[in-house]
């Protein structure tokens, strides 16, 4: 018998039911690949990620995310919640507010602020990149953007390590009562080799963050994700791209997940060298031991 700490959180979350889930398994030690994947699939959440001791000079662990379909190489919210349990269970201490993650497109800093339930968590991102700025009326796009009107900047398809379409919308009421066409949706995804259509607005005043976001998964699976951290880094940089950023000094605040049952909320800021930083609190909600030789 193996018994392996295991927790269930929510990132990007104030309290429990209101973030992303996530599970993490520590003392991964032992697990191969197949083992992983029936882990993650098992628990039937967006991502479980694998703790494993360092290999990188530098690193403070090094972890393997796994969706119930496949492993992925990078994504914001596992990123996060991963650190949050990392330090909650003494394996890594900070240096200078910062600990670095060592997963499969290298090492990453993330930044650490404040302590406590109020503590924030934040994974420098890889750099994204634009691919392409799409023209109006671009066919491939139109049926997925046809329920959504548009707003001010271009559509573009952004790689960020997941490849997104990225679309504004006219504002956030707009945004939030649009029905998304999943079969559209799902076509544009295969068609491109993309995750699908991140579609975004400016808040309305007098809200307490700067952006509403909705990202449309197309493929393998078709889902609205509740906060996705690595799609809204890759917001950021285009953001950035076009000296769009709202909020104040580079930092502004993201809500995601009401249209699925969640309320999430997502701190984004973007450095003096350019660099995108994704992150928010995190929640406890299970904490236990897995049962998995």
């Amino acid at each position: 018998m193996t018994l392996r700490r295991y927790l269930q959180l929510d990132v990007f979350a104030d309290r429990p039911g209101a973030g992303n889930p996530l599970a993490v398994v520590l003392d991964a030690q032992g697990l191969d690949d197949a083992r992983m994947q029936a882990i993650a699939r098992w628990t039937r959440l967006p991502e479980t990620t694998f703790v494993f001791p360092p290999t990188q000079p530098g690193a403070a662990y090094c972890v393997r995310m796994f969706s119930p379909r496949r492993e992925v190489p990078f994504a914001g919210h596992p990123s996060v919640g991963t650190a949050h349990v990392v330090l909650d269970a003494g394996l890594a201490e900070l240096v200078d507010g910062q600990i670095v993650q060592e997963g499969a497109t290298g090492t990453l800093p993330l930044s650490v602020e404040g302590s406590g339930t109020t503590r924030t968590i934040a994974v420098r991102t890889p750099r994204a990149r634009v691919v392409e700025v799409a023209e109006t009326g671009d066919a491939r796009l139109a049926a997925a953007l046809a329920a959504l009107e548009p707003g001010a900047l271009p559509t573009a398809l952004m790689d960020g390590g997941r490849r997104w379409w990225l679309a504004e919308v006219a504002s956030e009421s707009a945004l939030r009562d649009a029905t998304p066409d999943w079969d559209a949706i799902a076509h544009l995804a295969e068609t491109t080799e993309t995750m699908g259509l991140c579609a975004f607005a400016r808040a309305d005043a007098g809200r307490d963050y700067d952006l509403v976001v909705r990202a449309f998964v197309g493929a393998p699976a078709r889902f609205e994700d509740a906060a996705s951290g690595a799609a809204n880094a890759t917001l950021a940089a285009w953001l950035k791209h076009n000296d769009a950023l709202p909020g104040t000094g580079g930092r502004y605040t993201v809500s995601q997940g009401r249209e699925v049952g969640f309320d999430a909320r997502l701190q984004l800021r973007v450095d003096a060298d350019g660099e995108v930083w994704s992150g928010g609190q995190v929640c406890n909600v299970v904490r236990g031991t897995l049962d998995w030789a």
